[in-house]
């Protein structure tokens, strides 16, 4: 594949602070205290929480808006012996969001039961064949997670119907906005909060929500909700529930605090930042997957050749996450369910199994419609567009998301796919941090007949033919200026490989979990010298180097990027020769500059620190 590489910016972070004084403090190291800083990590009880934050930091349920009167309706049902159906969503955060409410509605002695929409027949959410079914076989209560905040019409259906409805979310509610100058009134809608603070301007005007009209609404981001943290997934909104509602229901602690794996492989796989209240959820989840009772999620583990004392964020974000995610998008995420509602290891094997395959059929159709879409940008088919909108009439509805994540990370550009369905064309986006995608989507609304999500990642639906409308005013409409479209490769510290230690390595393990919000440390250093590189692995995709810094101190250097890619460009710069005596391990004169992250290769007994190589040029 001949990807354009994109433009990137090194920049040093330079946030300033007593490091020194930090790191005495809390007993760690000044470059440990520097990281910290450039996380925003500001003050001695932020810094504990950070690096010693337990379930006791947790913020309440009840400050939760809708939280406690949710868990009471709940209750309420239960006592009455009322039909409860959770509504889901296929993706991993749904499943683990519907894991966790039926395991603690169940404890709770509810009769409950659970339905997850199939992504092509019945799209995203509620909907109104779902609910039809709900109110023929006798359900009371439909509480839903992971969605639910923008099914305004459904859920007037349900309530028409007399069905209870109860929604969890943490999607951004649906607005419109109002010009202050002309705004006179409500715009027509079931229910609208209108909210005129600072940070609701958008066009100088204010944003009215658009609200359904369920009996309890249970979303961080909705109007008038004080909970200190915003960002929850959709499954820790559940599982905060779940907590209100075990608690008025006597349910031991440790039942729901059993449940906090699930929480954290739904906050990684859903890819929320890994801040505040999150990091805690994550590193309790991760400490508890080890000792977990869980047939179905023991059963993935071992599928994919794992150790469950070694699970780390990594694996639930790109190896098990994947694997949960492929049932909804190739089959039907009510497997996925069934794996982690599984009672007998064989059935959980079984099922974990049919998972993993599925996920591997999903990694080749996902390469080759990213091969289509790359060779499509790169002939030059969509021009100077900083937003692209890549028509992919055979690719897959449901690896449209994955598709438009690779292409944003090769271009670094706001990346909408749009493919075929069943009645018109249907899609979704992925962001860079400069560009809020859902903002963007709702001033060309009308384009879509369906629409929703966050600024990183969106979907939506709308006609064939209005798909190059779409692409031409999602175009007019942008503001990214050209400095926007460079990556901008933020340096933690300019250290030379000589100040790594195995102590140091070791204390870096504090800052984990790593991904969106706490990424992994970037170190750098410029002018290492190349003196060997050989290519590793069963696929030859690791490439090895043994590098030399202006102080002499010789290490390995690992790469696990594009090997092609970075072959082209020392050639370019070196010249084929050189390059090739540099892998026949008498490299002369070579240099790279690199961003780097610090870590200890354990082989046969023998420990030995080296560099796993981010970036270079």
């Amino acid at each position: 594949m001949n990807k354009r590489k994109k433009q990137e910016k090194w920049v040093m972070t330079a946030k300033h602070a007593d490091f020194r004084e930090i790191a005495q403090k809390f007993g760690i190291d000044p470059v440990t205290a520097r990281i910290l800083r450039n996380r925003d990590v500001v003050g001695d009880e932020a810094i504990r929480r950070y690096l010693n934050g337990t379930l006791a930091d947790l913020y309440a349920p009840e400050l939760l808006k809708g939280c406690v009167e949710a868990a009471e309706l709940l209750k309420k049902k239960i006592s009455a012996g009322k039909r409860i159906r959770i509504i889901g969503d296929y993706d991993i955060d749904g499943v683990n969001a519907t894991y966790i409410l039926y395991r603690t509605i169940q404890s709770c002695g509810g009769d409950v039961d659970y339905e997850i929409p199939d992504r092509m027949k019945d799209g995203y959410g509620l909907n109104v064949h779902l609910l039809e079914l709900a109110v023929q076989e006798g359900v009371d209560t439909v509480i839903t997670c992971d969605n639910g905040i923008s099914a305004i019409e459904e859920i007037r259906y349900a309530k028409q119907n007399g069905l209870t409805v109860i929604v969890t979310d943490h999607h951004e509610p649906k607005y419109e906005v109002i010009e202050n100058e002309l705004a006179s009134g409500e715009p027509e809608s079931s229910v609208s909060e209108t909210d005129t603070s600072d940070d609701a301007d958008v066009c100088s005007g204010t944003r009215s929500y658009l609200l359904p009209e369920a009996d309890v609404l249970v979303n961080p981001k909705q109007p008038g909700c004080s909970y200190p943290f915003k960002k929850l997934c959709g499954a820790a909104v559940a599982w905060k529930v779940a907590c209100a509602l075990g608690r008025i229901c006597g349910i031991p602690e440790s039942e729901t605090e059993a449940l906090l794996p699930f929480v954290a492989f739904a906050t990684v796989g859903d890819v929320m930042d890994l801040e505040d209240e999150n990091r805690i959820l994550v590193k309790e989840g991760l400490k508890r997957i080890a000792a977990t009772d869980n047939a179905g999620l023991r059963a993935l583990i071992a599928a994919n050749g794992l150790d469950a004392a070694g699970i780390s964020a990594y694996h639930f974000g790109f190896v098990l996450g994947p694997c949960i995610n492929a049932s909804g998008r190739l089959d039907t995420a009510r497997r996925s369910v069934r794996l982690l509602l599984s009672q007998t290891r064989e059935e959980a094997e079984q099922l974990a199994e049919q998972l993993k395959a599925l996920n591997d059929e999903r990694k080749l159709m996902t390469e080759r419609a990213v091969e289509e879409a790359c060779a499509r940008i790169d002939s030059g088919e969509y021009g100077d567009d900083r937003v692209l909108v890549v028509y992919l009439p055979d690719c897959h509805e449901s690896i449209a998301g994955i598709v438009a994540g690779k292409l944003r990370e090769y271009y670094y550009r706001p990346v909408f796919v749009v493919t075929d369905a069943k009645e018109g064309a249907k899609g979704s986006g992925r962001s860079i941090e400069t560009y809020s995608m859902f903002d963007e989507m709702v001033k060309c609304g009308d384009v879509f007949t369906k629409y929703g999500g966050h600024p990183m990642a969106a979907g939506f639906s709308l006609e064939k033919d209005r798909i190059e409308e779409m692409r031409r005013r999602l175009n007019e409409n942008c503001t990214l200026s050209e400095q926007d479209l460079v990556e901008k490769i933020c340096i933690d510290v300019p250290m030379p490989i000589d100040y790594i230690t195995e102590a140091l390595v070791e204390q870096l393990d504090l800052l984990e979990p790593f991904g969106k919000g706490n990424e992994k440390p970037l170190f750098a250093e410029a002018g290492l010298t190349l003196l060997s590189a050989r290519i590793l692995g069963k696929n030859a995709n690791v490439l090895k180097f043994r590098v030399r810094n202006q102080t002499g101190r010789i290490m390995d250097a690992m790469y696990f990027g594009e090997i092609d890619e970075m072959r082209t460009y020392l050639e370019a710069r070196y010249g084929a020769q050189r390059v090739q005596e540099l892998f026949w391990g008498r490299g002369e004169g070579l240099t790279l500059d690199v961003t780097y992250y610090p870590s200890i290769n354990e082989y046969m007994g023998r420990r030995t620190l080296q560099i796993v190589i981010r970036n270079y040029r």
